[in-house]
């Protein structure tokens, strides 16, 4: 297994693409420390994961409380003895062009999109550079490489994170700790509401997706987890500073 033994953080697991990979590194062999801001879907994934023969908790956090972000992280390296794994998932989609959104709402994006992600890698950061080797997975968006049309505190805050991710990369590589952006495309869960109100409806995301994007469909959150198995395994241990699109060639 690609991942026996190693201990996973992964934040925004209850649904989705956290879900996916959370299940996907289990069934690698990951110890998995499922969090969400809703613990009865954390719990869900949890349970699916050890019905499947993998090991699991499950633990209610939301990533804006920064002192139990932090908390939380210590408590599972202490516990496990370990971290190797950190895959920082939590985020949040605003539509909208300059004009339309609120500086509050900016900041939300900022705090969920940006700053979150920073908690979460500075929290993990000591404990991968003591045992000298760990993987932070971070997730933006192929909207972190590309300029989406009225999606201006989005696109700021997935191009800003990719910059993060890319920054910590070069100041820890001599540590041995890889830090990585995932950056899917679209896939169809309840994620892309702000794409479809601000594309009109569900029938015009359709158009888009079956248009637009040259392999002509919506990725799914399985393909995406095997984006997240391999930034976390030894199979991308050459790999720092990359941002990994995965969204069937939208972006170009």
């Amino acid at each position: 297994m690609l991942l026996q033994d190693r201990v996973a953080f992964v934040t925004g697991a209850g649904s989705g693409i956290g879900r996916a990979g959370a299940i996907a590194m289990g069934a690698e062999g990951a110890i998995v420390i499922v969090t969400d801001r809703d613990v009865a879907k954390a719990q869900a994934v949890a349970e699916d994961i050890a019905k499947a023969g993998g090991r699991a908790e499950a633990h209610g956090l939301d990533v804006c409380d920064e002192p139990a972000l932090v908390a939380a992280i210590a408590k599972t390296a202490a516990r496990q003895g370990r971290l190797d794994i950190l895959h920082s998932h939590a985020g949040i989609q605003i539509p909208g062009r300059l004009e339309d959104v609120t500086a509050e709402e900016m900041d939300r994006s900022w705090q969920l999109n940006v700053r979150s992600h920073f908690t979460a890698a500075r929290a993990a950061m000591p404990v991968m550079k003591a045992q000298g080797k760990g993987s932070i997975i971070i997730t933006s968006s192929n909207s972190g490489v590309q300029y989406d049309r009225e999606m201006i505190a989005y696109a700021t805050t997935k191009h800003a994170v990719i910059a993060m991710a890319r920054q910590i990369a070069v100041d820890y590589a001599r540590y041995n700790v890889r830090c990585n952006a995932l950056c899917p495309g679209f896939v169809d869960t309840p994620f892309n509401a702000g794409f479809e109100r601000q594309m009109g409806g569900r029938d015009a995301l359709e158009a888009y997706v079956s248009q637009m994007i040259p392999m002509g469909r919506w990725g799914t959150a399985e393909e995406i987890a095997q984006g997240i198995v391999f930034l976390a395994s030894d199979q991308s241990s050459f790999m720092t500073g990359h941002a990994l699109v995965i969204d069937g060639a939208e972006c170009l």
